[in-house]
């Protein structure tokens, strides 16, 4: 009789973990006030002006601009530190595709860099090696929640006199030693999207603490217009990337209880890191101290030659049969995407083939060795497993060392 339940056995777990996204009174008392207040819009209501003052206080930001997604924040924060045609942009190959088609959609050129292997974030020294003439700004990413090595990134730029744009997508309220994800660079991006530790469907935000990056987010989200000046006037190409005051109220809500949450989610991450590492085979990824991560994601290697040589595609649905919610991540790195080794861009090459850059970057000749490693054995379990309790983490615990000791039947 089969024992794993992705072969009719009877699976460990059977009842979801917490269900996502969270909410309360609070976010249904927040939308009340908004719907009645019939000032649903950013530029009538308060609730997104409420939000940005909260947010930049956990986040140790002057100034906070709401937009509609995290994909918008990154394409203004590069409008903001100046990126256009002919720059060059540093980003890892181990990320989300909008780190690097913003930076095209700025008519600029990613350039890829590989990982560190032990974090998954942006490896210093490999960043260093690309920096050439044209290049104007560094993208590193809080990858899962976790800080890059900011130390060293800024370091770098400092000594290039390049901009550094934090994609904290993944990282409200994280910290590299005690300063907050968004605010060691020049400019940080988040994103409200419905997985993130706080969600509002969809939504973003940028911060920083440079006025004059400042000033120039504000003109590129409101249609180019200026404080102070009439409606109707309008200073920038740009468009509406504004955040409804319905978002704002939930993203109020949401926040209220975030630095509970992180440190639920801490607590419970630093449990299943001590069971997992007695399972050999399996291999949580572990932060310095002076880091301290939001948990978006917690990051597993899976080692197949510890569970029978089964693939990491048969490890995944064995561990979803048996009521675990592991994903597969990335299946390969940024390059290898086919919007990269298609070149698919804008009209006649560009921006690759305008008179301000004139070469074609051939992502199809890269190989990072540490992002194809990541992509062959990284697994991540999302952030609501850590709003289990550490009977629900054990559950994690039991179905990977039963899939261990069963793998026989999952090659059969």
């Amino acid at each position: 009789m089969a024992k794993l339940a992705i072969r009719g056995g009877t699976p460990v777990r059977r009842q979801p973990y917490p269900l996502w996204p969270f909410f309360d009174e609070r976010e249904k008392q927040f939308l009340i006030e908004v719907l009645e207040s019939r000032q649903w819009g950013r530029m009538s209501g308060q609730m997104n002006e409420l939000f940005e003052k909260k947010f930049g206080e956990f986040q140790q930001a002057k100034y906070v601009t709401t937009v509609c997604n995290g994909t918008v924040a990154l394409r203004i924060a590069l409008f903001a530190v100046g990126v256009g045609p002919g720059d060059e942009v540093i980003v890892p190959s181990y990320t989300f595709v909008a780190t690097a088609t913003s930076v095209i959609e700025a008519n600029a050129i990613p350039v890829m860099a590989d990982i560190d292997p032990h974090t998954f974030n942006m490896d210093p020294k490999a960043v260093e090696a690309l920096i050439t003439e044209r290049t104007r700004a560094i993208i590193p990413v809080h990858f899962g929640g976790a800080p890059t090595n900011m130390d060293e990134i800024i370091e770098i730029a400092r000594k290039n006199n390049l901009a550094v744009i934090e994609d904290a997508a993944q990282a409200q309220g994280a910290a590299w030693k005690g300063k907050k994800a968004g605010t060691l660079g020049d400019v940080g991006t988040f994103s409200f999207q419905l997985s993130k530790n706080m969600t509002s469907g969809e939504g973003g935000a940028l911060v920083t603490n440079n006025p004059e990056i400042a000033e120039r987010i504000r003109r590129f989200y409101n249609c180019g217009r200026k404080p102070g000046y009439a409606w109707y006037y309008h200073f920038e190409i740009s468009g509406n990337y504004r955040l409804s005051e319905f978002q704002a109220a939930v993203l109020l809500a949401q926040l209220e209880r975030e630095e509970a949450n992180i440190r639920t989610r801490t607590a419970r991450a630093r449990y299943l890191t001590k069971e997992l590492q007695a399972i050999p085979g399996i291999e949580p990824v572990v932060y310095a101290d002076y880091v301290e991560s939001s948990w978006y994601l917690f990051l597993l290697k899976y080692r197949k030659e510890a569970f029978k040589n089964i693939s990491k595609m048969d490890f995944v649905r064995a561990m979803n049969a048996e009521g675990i919610p592991v994903m597969e991540g990335y299946p390969f790195p940024l390059y290898k995407q086919p919007l990269f080794q298609e070149t698919k861009f804008w009209k006649n090459g560009c921006p690759f083939n305008c008179s301000f850059y004139g070469k074609a970057p051939n992502y199809k000749e890269l190989y990072h060795p540490h992002a194809e490693e990541a992509c062959e054995v990284g697994l991540w379990l999302p952030n609501y497993v850590l709003h289990g309790s550490e009977s629900d983490l054990d559950d994690v615990v039991r179905a990977i060392r039963k899939i261990q000791t069963y793998a026989d039947e999952i090659k059969e």
